[in-house]
């Protein structure tokens, strides 16, 4: 069992990966359209989902999803509930995987085969998410504890730059009481989808405990805001739509005269690498645990190691077959349409698990 800390390690990890995943695009994109307000509304969002997941979650004290629903839905509905929502965990590593590919070959090394960054993507990823749940958290801690120092560093640096301009960032807040589109709606409230986790590791929680979850939407709203409005302030408000990347290009833009890095591109570009293959192994975990809970034995045996690989190899050959089918443009929609699903998606988990918990309270 672990500490409730981790719950806010689980938050922070999906957090910081929207810096440089699908959330900025679809906020730029909709700049004019009500992103700032949609921003606004979905801390409000965000924050209701969170409190009532966490409620629900703490009254199930070490139970993952399919303990949950296979004690307490027929068998069938929940083996083909748990079956969608696995797959659904596995297509969010993907696009993230497939995100740092293009990422990788277009900034870094533009010469290098995607099939040789994807399968060395894939090994890691496979490797590690067959960890243990609690193995993961604690690795989970420690790269957030090396990495958030540098990422605030850079930000700072950011924020602090004689280049950034703050009247683009003004020009922006006029469109504050604009109509706020659905897309940008779904686009920023992902940022709180961390707790979500909790479906799998919440079976390493004894006693789930929410002090401090007050804290969570106050950083939500910070990095929101920081997320979109940084790249609008070194791009502009026209100039910004031009960059599929804007956060790459605009650390790009940085220079650490003093450092022993001169751009800041190669730094930010390791530690988002090491975030979002942490991101992507959690996503991994959680979605090979759920496979492996929808074939739970009526004592509550789990199939063993060896089924892993059953899963993660048939997702490793659908992984690099996908790569072969979306260039960058298919692939961000790709990543607007999962946005889009998933806050559908979140408030459907929500309603099974009321549901369950239903049940579970006329049993007792």
């Amino acid at each position: 069992m672990v500490s409730s800390k981790y719950i806010y390690h689980l938050f922070l990890v999906n957090a910081l990966i929207n810096i440089i995943n699908f959330v900025p695009r679809v906020l730029i994109y909709t700049r004019f359209h009500g992103a700032l307000p949609s921003i606004l509304i979905s801390v409000i969002i965000g924050t209701i989902l969170l409190y009532v997941f966490t409620r629900i979650m703490s009254g199930f004290n070490g139970q993952g999803l399919p303990e949950i629903l296979n004690a307490n839905i027929p068998r069938f509905i929940s083996f083909i509930i748990i079956i969608i929502f696995a797959c659904f965990w596995f297509v969010a590593g993907i696009i993230t995987m497939l995100s740092f590919v293009d990422i990788t070959v277009r900034y870094i090394s533009p010469d290098i085969s995607p099939y040789a960054v994807i399968v060395g993507f894939l090994l890691l990823a496979v490797i590690c998410c067959r960890l243990s749940s609690e193995s993961i958290l604690y690795g989970l801690e420690t790269i957030l504890f090396l990495s958030t120092p540098v990422i605030i560093y850079m930000l700072a640096k950011a924020l602090l730059n004689p280049n950034f301009s703050w009247d683009a960032v003004m020009q922006i807040v006029t469109y504050m009481w604009t109509k706020p589109k659905y897309v940008s709606l779904a686009g920023a409230t992902f940022i709180f989808s961390g707790y979500f986790n909790l479906t799998i590791f919440n079976r390493n929680f004894k006693d789930l405990k929410t002090r401090y979850l007050w804290t969570i939407p106050l950083f939500g709203l910070l990095i929101l805001l920081i997320t979109f409005m940084v790249p609008i302030g070194y791009q502009g408000t026209v100039g910004v739509e031009d960059h599929v990347y804007s956060w790459f290009s605009t650390a790009d833009s940085i220079r650490m005269e003093l450092f022993i890095i001169e751009r800041v591109l190669f730094l930010f570009y390791t530690i988002y690498l090491t975030i979002s293959m942490l991101s992507t192994v959690v996503h991994w975990h959680v979605g090979l645990e759920l496979f492996k809970g929808a074939f739970q034995s009526k004592a509550g045996k789990l199939p063993g190691k060896k089924a892993d690989w059953w899963v993660l190899i048939p997702f490793s050959i659908v992984t690099i077959v996908i790569m072969n089918f979306l260039n960058q443009v298919r692939l961000g929609q790709v990543g607007q349409w999962f946005l889009n699903i998933r806050l559908i998606n979140e408030f459907v988990l929500l309603a099974i698990l009321f549901y369950a918990k239903k049940r579970s309270a006329k049993k007792t």
